[in-house]
């Protein structure tokens, strides 16, 4: 027999809610439970509980201490696995930076490339260029001279 769908809403029946948190608290432990024993990893679960002001605490309180030490201990050795918010904003930020230069980089090569296209169709250089995109222009062309004599090398 299949399950239906479960809708993720609040239970409003008072009874149904506690029946609900009861059942989904023996799953949570029971999967910690087994994470621990078929990856021999320490784990612990700390669930609050909303009918009473006892909180569940698994496997007990000393065995959950150890491994939240543990943890706290590790998170301090080790902090480039950790990544907060911010920290991995500055990190997509750099990369759209570095891939923005990189493409404003590829588009000027092509604005150049274009250029030495229309001139050597034209047989004349455009007035209007100023120094910098006549240096900019400069080292595109040594650069496929430099390409071109590579190839002939290698062929030859």
């Amino acid at each position: 027999m299949t399950r239906k769908k479960v809708k993720l809403a609040f239970i409003s029946n008072d009874s149904a809610r506690k029946a609900t948190y009861n059942k989904r608290k023996k799953g949570i432990i029971k999967k910690v439970r087994e994470l621990t024993i078929l990856c021999g990893i320490p784990a612990c679960a700390i669930i609050s509980n909303p009918f009473s002001s006892k909180t569940e605490v698994w496997p007990d309180l000393e065995g959950a201490r150890q491994v939240i030490e543990r943890y706290q201990n590790s998170s301090v050795k080790d902090e480039t696995k950790n990544m907060n918010q911010e920290s991995f904003l500055l990190q997509r930020i750099t990369k759209a930076r570095e891939q923005l230069q990189k493409q404003s980089h590829d588009s000027r090569e092509k604005e150049l490339n274009n250029l030495m296209i229309g001139c050597m169709k034209n047989r004349k250089l455009p007035d209007e260029l100023s120094v910098s995109e006549l240096k900019d222009f400069d080292k595109l062309i040594e650069k496929i001279l430099k390409d071109m004599d590579n190839k002939i090398d290698a062929l030859g």
